[in-house]
């Protein structure tokens, strides 16, 4: 009822209004009108004026609904029964979805009177300005076009960019948006992932091979410590059943020997949480069973050196006489 009594309210008003300036409301309207269908550019039979750049507006949303809508489609109904990898599956889908945004932008542009061929002009016009100004972006673009179709990264891959990890969560054509493990988002462009090196732990096989090292005393039973270690990487709930862990003695060090507990995780995504169980089932296994952790330790050895001054009385020389810290 409010709404309807808004309305009417409203058509009151706008009828009033138009009986008492009805002449000139006309007249700035079609001023209006006019203005805005007057051509600032015309190539061949194409004119382009403010009406027609106001008319891009739907057209760019309607390819994106038609682009995203295609993409769930063939995701749905037609990638869904393929037996394809994730990573083949978004590139098809991210190809098809282009497709789809381009056709539809094609066909509007030809409904609303803009002759494609035409534009070649303005366009020559504009080639300087682009081949100077928007060098990053169209060279991101291209960049964008090659990790849909190699597929270096897809989305929901854990990645290493600028010593931060995080999850590919969206690859658009000029840029990919990271979310960190600490919950930051990073906007990467696509130049930057297709030049520089990506750490990418999902490419392929998820899987990966946690190394825990650990530090013994030099008078430990190293026999006993394999089987410790063993026990524990048994026990660690991320562990891949079907790969034992394996134990490794890497190196004599300072203050001990330096062990290494090599497991096999299924999901690089849980590497933190499982190297924090790991270390804390090393902890209370060696406490359990008496095997100490060093801590770091030197041995000093001080030289007795010569006191440098004139000898007093009672004292021999002063190369005769050490002192000892």
């Amino acid at each position: 009822m409010r709404i309807a009594a808004r309305l009417v309210f409203l058509i009151v008003i706008l009828l009033i209004g138009a009986s008492l300036f009805g002449d000139r409301i006309r007249e700035t309207l079609a001023a209006i009108y006019g203005f805005l269908r007057a051509p600032f550019f015309t190539s061949g039979s194409t004119n382009i004026s403010v009406i027609t750049l106001l008319m891009l507006i739907p057209i760019f949303y309607a390819a994106t609904w038609a682009g995203n809508s295609s993409r769930r489609l063939v995701e749905q109904r037609i990638i869904a029964r393929l037996n394809i990898d994730a990573a083949r599956r978004f590139s098809i889908v991210s190809l098809v979805r282009y497709a789809v945004m381009t056709i539809v932008v094609i066909i509007g542009l030809s409904v609303i009177g803009v002759n494609l061929s035409s534009l070649t002009v303005l366009f020559g016009v504009l080639g300087l300005g682009i081949g100077f100004g928007l060098q990053g972006a169209v060279a991101n673009l291209f960049a964008g076009l090659m990790i849909i179709v190699a597929r270096p990264i897809k989305e929901g891959d854990r990645v290493h960019i600028g010593g931060l990890e995080g999850d590919v969560e969206q690859i658009k054509i000029l840029y990919s948006v990271v979310n960190t493990i600490t919950n930051e988002t990073l906007i990467v462009p696509n130049r930057q992932i297709v030049e520089n090196t990506v750490h990418n732990q999902s490419y392929g096989d998820p899987s990966i091979v946690l190394m825990t090292d650990v530090q013994v005393a030099y008078r430990t039973d190293l026999d006993r410590v394999r089987e410790v270690l063993m026990l524990v990487g048994e026990r660690v709930t991320f562990r891949t059943p079907s790969r034992e862990p394996r134990v490794l003695f890497r190196s004599f060090d300072d203050s001990g020997i330096t062990v290494t507990l090599a497991i096999a995780i299924a999901n690089s995504v849980q590497r933190h949480l499982a190297r924090s169980e790991i270390i804390v089932e090393i902890w209370r296994a060696f406490r359990d069973n008496g095997i100490e952790i060093p801590f770091p330790q030197r041995d000093l050895y001080v030289k007795s050196f010569p006191v440098v001054g004139p000898p007093t009385a009672g004292q021999p020389p002063a190369d005769a006489r050490s002192s000892t810290v």
